[in-house]
């Protein structure tokens, strides 16, 4: 049997999401940016998660070479999430997309502060192995790109791509969740 174009994900309808279960996502998405303000600059709860993912990632990538190592942390950190919305993507599911986007825009939050701390490098670090050998990983990328003076503009615009997508996947999964109610 031949393969269909027409059965790629992005031709298929999403699968139905509630009135009532997008204002629900919508209210806790709105809770945790709240919280997330509340807490500006600070280790939120769900940053446990990332800080693990964060560090498997060194090891994980460390295989391709230093550089891949170093930088390994933050590429794990970031394609967890965004395999997660991609696996939801396919399968046209609104609410764990949305779930999974989220909290890839979430990551950069806690990555700008990671970032914004290469030159004062005043946040207690966590590693896997010789701490001696780590260091800070902000500090060192953006040392070895000749980038260190600019870190705070840098975690600046990383933080603003946080929020403004946190907040853009909020209202697509509230709209699509509205809009789907009336159209019934």
């Amino acid at each position: 049997m031949p393969w269909d174009p027409d059965d790629r994900p992005w031709n298929q309808p999403w699968q139905p999401l509630s009135r009532a279960a997008a204002i629900a996502w919508g209210a806790f998405y709105a809770l945790f940016m709240l919280y997330a303000l509340a807490h500006w600059g600070q280790f939120l709860f769900i940053d446990n998660v990332n800080l693990v993912v964060h560090e498997g990632g060194h090891p994980l990538f460390g295989w391709f070479g230093p550089t891949l190592g170093l930088w390994g942390g933050t590429l794990l950190q970031w394609l967890v999430p965004l395999l997660l919305a991609g696996w939801f993507y396919g399968q046209r599911q609104p609410p764990g997309f949305a779930f999974a986007l989220f909290f890839f825009f979430e990551n950069l939050l806690y990555t700008a502060a990671y970032m914004a701390d290469a030159r004062a490098m005043a946040l207690p670090l966590v590693t896997v192995g010789d701490p001696d050998v780590g260091g800070h990983d902000w500090n060192n990328i953006f040392s070895s790109l000749g980038l260190l003076p600019y870190d705070t503009r840098i975690a600046g615009a990383t933080r603003l791509i946080g929020w403004i997508g946190m907040l853009a996947v909020t209202l697509w999964l509230l709209r699509r969740g509205l809009r789907q109610e009336a159209s019934n």
